[in-house]
């Protein structure tokens, strides 16, 4: 169970090589997670992340587990549940993928929206069944600045975002009042190496700076949290410009 300041005693990571996702956790295990499962596509980078926190003191665990594999999803997460109660999700797989060679080819177009979109709503539902069952704990969905209005320059990933967004909205309605949270958090670029070789733009953030805005959030028990936090009025700005102006706009 979480203590009083909303820090979960376990957590499982859906992407579990994610930085963003294993920041988060370094800084809960500071705090009092102890049980960390990491579920991702097994490789020596899964291996090597689980070491790593297992150096800061958790019990950690790798499991088997492709986003695209969505007949799995069942099987696969069904049996981490079936280890103990979990306090915390994080739902943080995706990819970025290349916008210009993506809208050359369609399927890798499609294999970004699959992965973001179509493997999220799969695991997201299955982990929130999980949680409703226990009758506690978090699911954290790392969504995108991407998915608030459709740019040129990726408007290919942040539809795969909006989506996702908008199902995470949904799920957090739906699991109103049954002792699950349900949380959006939407970083606008983040310095990772899936970013590495791209242009910074303007607020910019980095993988520590998401984990702690995703601590701060637990704690409130908040519903949607802007990494950072000005990116809430500037995309609530940017949401109203005319189409017209929008599409000539340098971002």
């Amino acid at each position: 169970m979480k203590d009083a300041f909303g820090a979960p005693q376990s957590l499982l990571i859906l992407g579990g090589t994610s930085e963003i996702a294993l920041a988060t956790a370094r800084r809960l295990i500071a705090r009092r997670t102890h049980t960390v499962w990491l579920a991702g596509r097994p490789s020596p980078a899964l291996e090597r992340d689980a070491e790593h926190l297992r150096e800061l003191g958790a019990d950690v665990r790798t499991v088997a587990f492709d986003a695209l594999d969505c007949a799995s999803h069942e099987a696969v997460l069904g049996k981490v549940f079936a280890e103990g109660d979990l306090d915390m999700v994080l739902l943080a797989f995706g990819v970025l993928g290349d916008q210009a060679r993506d809208e050359r080819e369609p399927l890798a177009a499609a294999r970004i929206a699959q992965t973001n979109y179509t493997g999220a709503v799969s695991a997201g539902l299955v982990c929130a069944r999980s949680l409703q069952t226990q009758g506690h704990g978090s699911l954290v969905v790392l969504s995108s600045v991407a998915g608030e209005r459709a740019r040129r320059s990726n408007f290919i990933y942040g539809s795969s975002k909006a989506g996702l967004d908008a199902f995470a909205q949904g799920l957090g309605d739906a699991l109103y009042g049954t002792g699950v949270q349900v949380m959006v958090v939407r970083p606008g670029f983040v310095r990772t190496k899936m970013t590495a070789g791209l242009d910074a733009v303007p607020l910019s953030t980095t993988p520590e700076a998401v984990a702690a805005a995703i601590e701060v959030g637990l704690r409130r028990r908040s519903e949607t949290v802007w990494v950072p936090g000005a990116l809430r009025v500037v995309m609530s700005a940017l949401r109203h410009v005319p189409r017209a102006v929008f599409r000539r706009l340098p971002i």
